[in-house]
Parts: structure tokens; C-alpha cells; sequence
């Protein structure tokens, strides 16, 4: 991570001022620069001389344009369109060869808040031809990222965070744009709402919006307002307090009012919430439990007479939640006065709830296990503000909105999306306890005209068969993580319900959320008006970075760095992204570098807008004759082969297993009955061979199964079809 001190002038923090060349000519390339900004930027160079490089009949504010035409002031006119690159270099020249500073004026632009760039991807491409260095400069304003419980920041709170100039072959758009990551993630790093405890959030949200947003359970459809929520969390922390020393607490509900208020006061008791995976099987749930050191579980009758196959701890460690709150209607009608009365600082003050949490733990979550054993993922306080704040203001949802929250709280997406989002940022919440009954589900959106569905591909397949048009009328965003997103189920769902479906990326180790693809902007002015219109979403692509997130790609086997515009490993860094696995400091060390750099096992590359592209897993490769051999890739070749573009269900997974001659063999796992499995697999070989696939990169056998093993979180069960492979060839 970064060590620089900013330094404060004004409302202005700088950071990497000692970046910027004492002498010489060189380009400053603003990822944007308001009127404002551009005046600061002035007085950070000093005394040397500046020079405007600005596009003929740009969009530019009325007052930076009066700048411009000061005498005063010198402005170089340069078309990015014309691909004059000659024309370009020599106007350019001749202001370095003067020692003269050159910074481009980025045109007004509709994008997403706090995009990393304004300047689109083709115009930085052209501006990187300039025979100088060129300095990158993030610009971030504190409140294009802040949170509604934190008050109003000033337009003029700004970070300026300049990288080292780029000279030479380094001059490209894929260094311009990995260095802009990296300064946009210093800069974020800055922003004050990162030190605060989740807790404390929590109760600044609920307090903000206690009268004007609620909880809505599905199972009942009872509402209750988040200042009714405070009053019960609060009346049940005091309880938890009593009942355990341990410094985590266990959940086993599933989304409704019940799991909300678990988890919000086992934070204002002062312990770590841990939603346990109640559809995990009894090794991974007894190896959770043990790790967490957990003595204590919030839980409820009716839950544990449903899941008698689950591993149930002794009685005596269960908090069964609807058997204590009827008896504390007396404290909670308290807490009720008193939480409207007392101002949210005071408040935190009485319940021993801090103001800051920065890196200490907040919440355990277990990973879904996909590929391997469930890892034990810390999340901090400073992760989870992050990822909240970086998700809201991305989405930009307003407090008329409602969100839909059926995904499993032990599953990380449903538990930052639908848990802390909603109450921090003041959305109405509406829940029930399973994503796959989707005609209730549906229901529930049109009766209470939710906007903002989370869902992962795999549920979004039984709302095509179950729900009606009319009822996702309300959506204005569904969003869609977990698993990649099969053409033929988004376009299935936009022709059925006239919604696209936006396709996000994540882990639980980023808090999750760390792409998202979003509706596109409405344009600033008409065709013609010299504004800049910048894509939101991109086919095939897991979208944009959220706001502070750094990324990089290196070789997967030797780690060695490499443009992001190629195909590699992709690593983050920002304030999002954990610490480390619990108690596990060699797992720890094999994911996250030195520098506070998360190795994903994703590969996958960045395109000229700064689009991600997420090609497969590094465990859904495998290695044939010495090739990296892609499954999914494969997979996308069988679905057209087969003529399954137009299922919604999955019908088929290829897996790899040991093979004594290539190292590995793919094998191909189908739910599609059909004649002898080895003339079926004879056959694909031959239409595949014809549509040009490499030989080594056809499955070898093929084995029928019911169902293609899926997780409850819609994952692909990568370990339950390496076992049927491995147990039958």
C-alpha cells in the first residue's frame, strides 16, 4: 500500500507532487479537470509556464472557456479525430522543446460518478502519441464518493494524485491506464468515511432513515421502519452481551427482518457477526464453526424444526430470536424513545460503539468452496465501508428506491448488497428467504415496486419460467454476479421482460463487488455538441471498475507483469479488498504480494475504456500437452455445437482430470439424455474439429448426469463434477 503523505493546501490534498519533473516539457493527461480543478492545478506547477491543449468545439464550462480566451493564457488547438498524428507531434514539440507544460482539457462528459476517466479510450490512445513524457493525474472529488449519513462535502474537497511521468515505450494507453487505477486507488484511500465502524454506520443509517425507509418481509409482508429495526437490534445486543465472551457470534437465518437485526446487533454488541452456510455440507459447517470459534447461534424455532439435516449445535448455544423478542417489548419501546430522542454520537457513546473501525475485523465470511475448502475471509471495517460506498454511488439509487434481498447472507454479495447497503444509503428493503422461488419473489417486486434486483444467472433462469412480464415492471436495474452470464439467458430475460441484465464481478475477498456494468448515461447535449458520451456497459465484459479499485495482470505462471490489455492473471488493490484468510497465514501469502496486491485466480484482461473481460478461472483451465486449455471457452464451443443456445437451464460442464499422456483430459458432464455416450462424444469431435477448434482442447470422454451440479449461490459445484469425473473415468 501506499505510504505518501498528503499534503493539505486548502481543501486541495496532493499526492505525488514530487512526480511532476522540475525541469523540461512534459503532458499532464487529467483523468478530469472542472474549472475549479484547473485553477488549483495552476498553482500546484508554480511559476512554469502552461499551455491548454483543447479539441475544437469541445464541451467545456462557461467559466473555464472565459480562461481560456484570457490573453494571458495559452491554449494549442488539437484534433483527436483527424488521426493527423504528424500535425499532433509537431505542435506539441514545440511547446516541450520551450519547457512548457502541456495539459489536456477533457470535454464535459455524461459518464458514471466517479468514472476513472472522462477522456474516452480512443482520444487517450491518439493523445499517447505525443513524442514526450506524460504525467497521469487522478482527480477525485470527496463528495462524488460519499455517503448520505456522512453530511455534505464541499465541491472544492478534492485529491489530486499525480503518478511518475511515462517516457518512452512506456508511453501507451494500457501504462496510462494501469497508472490511473493506481493513483485513483491512493486517492480514494483518502476519503474519511473508510475509518468508520460498521456499527456505527449502521446506526447513523438507520437513525437517517428510520422514518422514511423500511424493512419488508416477504414470508408475512410485514413492514417495519429501520428506527423500529434500531430499537429491537439494540434491545437484542444487550442480550447477546450477556450470553457469550467469544469475540464472534453465528447467524444461521435466512434473508428476512430476523437475519437483519441479528446482524446488525451483534455489531452494536460489540462482536463479529459470522452468517453461517446452511447448505453446505456438515464438514464445511463443523470446519466453519470450529475456526470461528463460535459458542453462540442466533437462529430461530421455525428454522431449526426445517433443516433437520443440518449439523445443529446444542441447545443450549442457540439464541432462538423469536422466543426472546416477545418477552422484550418493554426495553425495545425504550430504545425506541430513546433513539429518536438522542442524537446517533451520543447514542453510539451509551452503547459502547466506536466511532472508527478502520482495519480491525468486522465481519466472517466463508467462501462458497467451488474449488476447494472453505476459506475463513476477514472483512474489515474499512473493506466493507469501502465496497459500500463504492457500490452506492456507482448504482446511484435514490431513498424512493427498493432493493430485493433473497440472496443467502452467508453468500458475500447478498450480504454487502442486502444487508449494509440498503440501511447505510437508505433504500426500502424487501426480503425472502430463497432467491429460487421466483413466481413469490416475483410477486413481491410488483406488489411493492422494487427497482434494483440482485440475482446471479443461475436464478435468473426460473423467472423465465414462472413470472409474468408485468410483474418486473418496477426494475429499473437487475445486476447479476457469481457466475458468468450466458448470452442466451440475457437475451431471454430482455425479450421477455424488456430489462437488460447487467453483469457484475466478484469476490468475497473484495467485499465482493469490484465490476459492474451499468445503464448507459443520458447524453449532456445533441449529436454534435462537442460533449463526450462514455459507455456504461459492454457485452461480454463484467464491466468497470467501482470507484478506487486498482488492477493489474500479470503472466499466471511466472507472475512477471504485462500489459492489461493482454490476457493474464488479474490482481487488485484498494480499500476493498480483505487482509487476509482467518488464521491461515500460507493461503494468506499465496494470494496477497508484499504490496497489498490480491492475486484472484481469475484470468481475464482490460480493454481501451477500461472494461473487464473475465476469460475463466485459473482452476477452470487446464494444462493439455503444455497448453492452457480454457473450459469455459470450451464450454461457449459445445453450447453452439449442440444447439443449446437457447436453454436457460445448464445443461452441460466440462471438468479436467489426470491423464498419464497429456497431463490432463477434459471430460464433458451433460443432463441431456441421448443415445451411447462414446458415438455422441466421436460425433462432437468431428463438428468441433470442422468449426477449427485445437484438437487438445476437446473433451475426451463424456458422462451423463441428472443435473449439473450447481451451489447455492448459483456457482457452478466445480468440486462435485471433479468428483463424478475423477470416481467414473
Amino acid at each position: 500500500m501506499s505510504t505518501e503523505k498528503p499534503v493539505s493546501l486548502k481543501n486541495l490534498t496532493l499526492l505525488g507532487h514530487e512526480h511532476l519533473p522540475a525541469t523540461g516539457g512534459y503532458l499532464i493527461l487529467p483523468s478530469q479537470l472542472s474549472y475549479m480543478d484547473l485553477l488549483r492545478l495552476e498553482q500546484v506547477l508554480g511559476g512554469r509556464e502552461v499551455v491548454y491543449l483543447v479539441e475544437p468545439g469541445a464541451a467545456l464550462h462557461p467559466l473555464l472557456k472565459a480562461h481560456l480566451e484570457k490573453d494571458t493564457v495559452h491554449a494549442l488547438g488539437i484534433d483527436t479525430q483527424s488521426g493527423d498524428v504528424a500535425a499532433y507531434r509537431k505542435a506539441i514539440d514545440a511547446e516541450i522543446a520551450k519547457g512548457a507544460v502541456v495539459i489536456y482539457l477533457p470535454a464535459e462528459a455524461a459518464a458514471a460518478v466517479a468514472p476513472l476517466t472522462t477522456v474516452p479510450g480512443v482520444k487517450l490512445e491518439f493523445l499517447m502519441k505525443a513524442d514526450c513524457p506524460v504525467v497521469p493525474l487522478a482527480v477525485l472529488n470527496l463528495g462524488d464518493v460519499a455517503l448520505a449519513i456522512e453530511g455534505h462535502y464541499d465541491e472544492s474537497e478534492t485529491v489530486f494524485s499525480f503518478g511518475k511521468a511515462l517516457v518512452g515505450e512506456d508511453v501507451t494507453l494500457a501504462a496510462y491506464q494501469e497508472a490511473l487505477f493506481t493513483l485513483a486507488e491512493v486517492a480514494f484511500n483518502q476519503h474519511p468515511a473508510l475509518n468508520l465502524h460498521l456499527a456505527y454506520a449502521m446506526l447513523k443509517g438507520l437513525k437517517r432513515h428510520g422514518t422514511s425507509n423500511q424493512i419488508i418481509d416477504g414470508k408475512d409482508e410485514k413492514e417495519l421502519g429501520y428506527d423500529k429495526v434500531l430499537a429491537v437490534a439494540i434491545a437484542l445486543s444487550k442480550v447477546i452481551k450477556t450470553e457469550t465472551q467469544k469475540r464472534r457470534v453465528g447467524i444461521i437465518l435466512p434473508p428476512g427482518t430476523g437475519g437483519l437485526i441479528a446482524n446488525i446487533a451483534v455489531l452494536l454488541a460489540g462482536k463479529i457477526p459470522v452468517n453461517i452456510n446452511f447448505t453446505a455440507g456438515r464438514t464445511s459447517v463443523e470446519y466453519a464453526i470450529k475456526a470461528a470459534e463460535l459458542d453462540r447461534f442466533i437462529t430461530a424455532d421455525i428454522f431449526v424444526r426445517k433443516m433437520q439435516s443440518f449439523p445443529w449445535p446444542p441447545m443450549k448455544q442457540l439464541v432462538l430470536i423469536e422466543r426472546l423478542l416477545p418477552k422484550m417489548k418493554a426495553k425495545i419501546g425504550l430504545w425506541l424513545i430513546l433513539s429518536k430522542i438522542l442524537p446517533a454520537s451520543l447514542l453510539a457513546l451509551i452503547l459502547g460503539v466506536p466511532k472508527k473501525g478502520g482495519r480491525e475485523e468486522a465481519l466472517l465470511l466463508f467462501t462458497s468452496g467451488s474449488s476447494g475448502n472453505p476459506k475463513g475471509v476477514a472483512l474489515t471495517h474499512r473493506n466493507v465501508m469501502a465496497n459500500v460506498m463504492q457500490f452506492s454511488n456507482r448504482l446511484g439509487m435514490s431513498s424512493s428506491d427498493s432493493i430485493l434481498g433473497s440472496l443467502p447472507l452467508f453468500h458475500s454479495f447478498g450480504c454487502t448488497v442486502t444487508l449494509w447497503y440498503p440501511v447505510i444509503c437508505g433504500l426500502n428493503l424487501v426480503t425472502y428467504p430463497s432467491p429460487l422461488e421466483t413466481k413469490k419473489l416475483g410477486e413481491l417486486i410488483e406488489k411493492f415496486r422494487v427497482s434494483l434486483m440482485i440475482a446471479t444467472p443461475t436464478f435468473l433462469r426460473g423467472y423465465l419460467r414462472g413470472v409474468n412480464r408485468e410483474a418486473l415492471t418496477s426494475i429499473k436495474m437487475c445486476v447479476t454476479g457469481a457466475e458468468k452470464l450466458p448470452p442466451a439467458v440475457a437475451q431471454a430475460f430482455e425479450q421477455r421482460f424488456g430489462k437488460k441484465v447487467y453483469e457484475g464481478y466478484g469476490l468475497t475477498e473484495t467485499s465482493p463487488v469490484s465490476n459492474v456494468n451499468l445503464p448507459d448515461p443520458v447524453p449532456l447535449g445533441n449529436e454534435g455538441s462537442g460533449h463526450v458520451w462514455l459507455a456504461n456497459h459492454r457485452p461480454g465484459s463484467v464491466g468497470q471498475n467501482i470507484p478506487g479499485l486498482a488492477v493489474r495482470v500479470t503472466n499466471p505462471d511466472t507472475n512477471e507483469p504485462q500489459s492489461i490489455h493482454t490476457s493474464g492473471m488479474i490482481w487488485f488493490r484498494g480499500a476493498n479488498v480483505f487482509e487476509g484468510y482467518l488464521n491461515d497465514p500460507k493461503r494468506t501469502a499465496e494470494v496477497i504480494d508484499q504490496d497489498g496486491w490480491f492475486r484472484t485466480g481469475d484470468i481475464g484482461r482490460v480493454d481501451m475504456d477500461g472494461f473487464l473481460y473475465i476469460e475463466g478461472r485459473l482452476s477452470r483451465f487446464s494444462k493439455i500437452g503444455g497448453e492452457m486449455v480454457p473450459h469455459e471457452t470450451v464450454e461457449d464451443a459445445l453450447v453452439k455445437a449442440m444447439n443449446l443456445e437457447n436453454e436457460t437451464v445448464r445443461k452441460i460442464a466440462v471438468v479436467g482430470v489426470p491423464d498419464p499422456d497429456k497431463g490432463e483430459a477434459l471430460i464433458l458432464l451433460t443432463a441431456i439424455a441421448g443415445g451411447p455416450e462414446h458415438q455422441e462424444i466421436l460425433d462432437l469431435r468431428y463438428r468441433l474439429l470442422e468449426k477449427g477448434m485445437p484438437p487438445l482442447w476437446i473433451p475426451k470422454k463424456m458422462i451423463r448426469v441428472a443435473d449439473i451440479p450447481i451451489l447455492s449461490s448459483g456457482k457452478l459445484d466445480v468440486q462435485a463434477c471433479e468428483k463424478i469425473a475423477k470416481g467414473i473415468v
